[in-house]
């Protein structure tokens, strides 16, 4: 894998990204060291995390995925100078008072606070990408379809949290900015602000994006690209549905998130039509000799709007399927096949 440039950053990294959201909830400690072990051994070089992890987010295990990275650093300490880390600072509470209160906005202080928090956690004395997790201002978002401006509510500007970003830039905690569940507007305004201001320039946007949900493909691909501001793509298997693992049980089967959590299945990835079009492409897979993963994640691995993808396993057998169907082509025979479908069902996990 031939390393890739994070947006206009100094930042190179490995096309695929390890996802680390289940670490401290799904994986346990030494089972999360043995994946972390599995993928610098193969090569992947970017790590993913954030402060509110791990998902499903409970007071109880709040943090407890960056603890595990950063006991893993501690156990391995010269592993950390070769990674790419990155994590995020959580926006408003969205039902997570425990994080910063209910009334959280995102201020210059609040920032500054969690990225402390986090640097001590994960034991190191930098974060090379601290991105924001999901923006402080009212917009529509995890599966909301549209927006209502009367919904807004008071919260920091766009200009206080990029000064903020740059107080932790010039203090050397910081290396690289990115936004994550961003809008066009939202990556279009970063940006002006942070040329009109001398700020640092948002190098990425993790967004999700997969055969179920390509949202970004409706104008935010063409703010990213003008811009120079590069896709980090999250959920490439769509919670799970585009590995065939609940093809014939249904969410209410099985071992993955969507069956344990029943508090996930009431969300975008949950939806009856998700799953309905996501058996469609896991049909499609198998009709073309793939299987329905190696279809999913080949769709991002040769999409030119994919900076780096980003995978979340349970196990090192996933990881190691995740990295094998690297190289997998994607024909424009299967590019057609999968615009039929979208046409026909659109983004149902939007």
């Amino acid at each position: 894998m031939n390393p890739v440039a994070l947006g206009q950053s100094p930042l190179q990294v490995t096309p695929i990204c390890l996802g680390t959201m289940t670490f401290g909830e799904q994986v346990d400690e030494p089972t999360a060291h043995r994946i972390l072990d599995r993928a610098v051994e193969r090569g992947v070089d970017f790590i993913d995390t954030a402060e509110m992890y791990s998902v499903p987010a409970r007071a109880e295990t709040f943090s407890a995925t960056e603890t595990i990275i950063g006991n893993w650093f501690a156990r391995h300490p010269g592993q950390r100078q070769k990674l790419v880390l990155a994590t995020k600072v959580a926006g408003p509470s969205r039902g997570m008072p425990w994080i910063r209160g209910d009334n959280a906005g995102l201020s210059k202080a609040e920032i500054v606070k969690a990225c402390e928090g986090s640097l001590r956690r994960l034991q190191t004395e930098v974060i090379d990408l601290y991105q924001i997790h999901w923006p402080a201002r009212n917009l529509p978002a995890f599966g909301a379809l549209s927006f209502d401006p009367a919904k807004d509510k008071p919260c920091a500007s766009m200009l206080e949290q990029l000064e903020a970003m740059a107080e932790l830039v010039k203090a050397g905690k910081v290396r690289a900015i990115g936004l994550s569940n961003e809008t066009p507007y939202g990556v279009h305004e970063f940006v002006r602000l942070a040329e009109q201001h001398g700020l640092p320039r948002v190098a990425t946007v993790q967004n999700p994006y997969c055969l179920i949900n390509r949202s970004y493909e409706n104008g935010l691909d063409e703010t990213s690209h003008r811009l120079g501001v590069s896709l980090l793509a999250y959920s490439p298997l769509g919670f799970g549905l585009l590995t065939g693992k609940y093809d014939g049980t249904g969410l209410v089967g099985g071992h993955g998130r969507l069956a344990i959590f029943e508090s996930m299945r009431k969300q975008r990835w949950g939806r009856p039509e998700a799953l309905a079009t996501a058996q469609r492409y896991n049909a499609l897979a198998r009709e073309h000799g793939l299987t329905p993963a190696q279809l999913a994640l080949a769709f991002c691995y040769n999409n030119w709007r994919v900076a780096s993808t980003i995978i979340g396993v349970t196990t090192v057998a996933q990881l190691d399927e995740c990295l094998d169907a690297w190289g997998t082509p994607f024909t424009p025979e299967l590019q057609a096949a999968v615009d039929k479908i979208r046409w026909d069902s659109r983004d149902p996990a939007q």
